[in-house]
């Protein structure tokens, strides 16, 4: 899956999401409205984790959906 699909099911893709990253919350979520790039920045901030560690992480999870 790619992550224009995963942006045009982004609600669909919630629970997916909320799955892999369980301390985000559902209003953290919701504010990145399918934007990749928010999405790895709240991973980034709630984790404490590098960009490229986030990345990686938003990465593996489109291959793995």
């Amino acid at each position: 899956m790619n992550w224009d699909t995963i942006k045009g099911n982004w609600k669909q893709m919630t629970g997916k999401i909320k799955e892999e990253w369980g301390d985000l919350t559902d209003d953290e979520i919701m504010e990145a409205e399918g934007d990749r790039d928010q999405l790895i920045g709240k991973i980034q901030a709630k984790y404490g984790i590098a960009k490229e560690e986030a990345e990686k992480q938003v990465d593996a999870f489109v291959a793995k959906h």
